[in-house]
């Protein structure tokens, strides 16, 4: 069942736990490539200071995390990696999860081809956000694009349940007090896990 609008604009704390072990779909070269979300953190922009959108700061980078939950937020890191998060909450509240790694279910010959790697361990391939949207080719093309409605990228719940733990949020030292909120949440000893 493809998560709808209801699940996205729940409160994101409990969006970012909830979307663990949902399966995340992509479609390209005419396949369905699934991947179980095994890491996400979350991002409250209003007054989270690790969040791009802190005290609700809406620019063209980030007009996306002002959409109503169930939209996408792409941005670049480095010049070079994307990430991929998922927008939030009710609209023009700038809140969204990213998603830190997955871990392929289907279509591994496609995401092999895109990531190119020299490891043989398959986690290497998506265990990091930058990872995942190269193997997934997900680019500003997908930015503030319908979770609940597209066909390029959407979430299903296939009704399996995991363990999830929680932890403090990665390279954020920055952010002062927020650096040590518990809104990191993965699959306990889950290989794909970025740390």
């Amino acid at each position: 069942m493809r998560l709808d609008t209801n699940f996205y604009q729940q409160d994101t704390l409990t969006v970012a736990q909830e979307l663990i072990g949902k399966v995340l779909v992509r479609e390209l070269d005419n396949k369905k490539i699934k991947s179980k979300i095994v890491e996400t953190e979350a991002y409250i922009g209003p007054y989270d200071k690790a969040c791009h959108a802190y005290q609700n700061k809406k620019t063209k980078r980030t007009k996306a995390m002002f959409a109503p939950g169930g939209y996408t937020y792409v941005y670049q890191i480095y010049g070079i990696h994307y990430c991929f998060n998922i927008v939030t909450s009710k609209e023009n509240n700038p809140e969204a999860v990213l998603i830190r790694a997955i871990e392929p279910l289907t279509a591994l010959e496609v995401i092999e081809k895109r990531r190119q790697i020299k490891s043989n361990r398959s986690a290497d391939l998506t265990n990091g956000p930058g990872k995942l949207c190269q193997a997934l080719e997900i680019d500003k093309s997908l930015n503030n694009y319908d979770l609940t409605s597209g066909e390029k990228i959407y979430v299903i719940d296939e009704g399996k349940s995991c363990e999830v733990v929680s932890a403090k949020r990665i390279n954020i030292d920055y952010a002062e007090e927020y650096k040590d909120k518990l809104w990191r949440f993965y699959i306990p000893n889950n290989p794909f896990v970025s740390k």
